[in-house]
């Protein structure tokens, strides 16, 4: 990672260092992610399906983006890899997101918005921007297809299927 070109007295390079250097000690099962190197407000994450849900054995490629001003306002995100439950290549809104600054907590991380991007995906879309309604069956092959599209982590983009 190219740290030594960010100002770490900056609060936002500070935190996001922090919050990398806390990933990588304390890793989850449910998910992995690390800023890109070229770039440490711009992170990828993949995560896994919730379990006991049609998501569960999937594993989902995506994109985090923190604003300079992060974690006083909220990060966006977008999922790469077909899920049902999500659009791709879009921006989603859920209340952790950009979409909806008035509900982010400056206390929340990556971590914290990972975490909770898993618990949404079971979730009714309710009309929400860059969300889907796919049937659970449909859900279910996507999950068992996202495994031979999920990209080596570290790779920008998920394999062609």
């Amino acid at each position: 990672m190219a740290e030594d070109k960010y100002n770490r007295k900056n609060p936002a390079v500070k935190r996001i260092l922090q919050e990398v250097k806390e990933m990588q000690s304390n890793p989850s099962d449910d998910f992995m992610s690390l800023p890109l190197e070229e770039n440490i407000f711009e992170w990828q994450f993949a995560i896994t399906g919730p379990r006991d849900s049609e998501f569960e054995g999937g594993i989902y490629h995506g994109r985090i983006q923190l604003p300079a001003e992060y974690p006083f306002k909220p990060p966006s995100f977008m999922l790469l890899t077909p899920n049902g439950r999500f659009e791709t290549q879009t921006k989603i809104c859920l209340s952790i997101s950009n979409h909806h600054p008035e509900h982010w907590q400056p206390s929340w991380s990556v971590r914290t918005a990972l975490v909770a991007l898993i618990a949404f995906m079971p979730t009714s879309p309710n009309g929400a921007l860059g969300s889907l309604d796919y049937p659970k069956e449909e859900r279910k092959a996507l999950a068992i297809k996202s495994r031979d599209a999920a990209p080596t982590f570290g790779s920008p983009e998920p394999k062609a299927n």
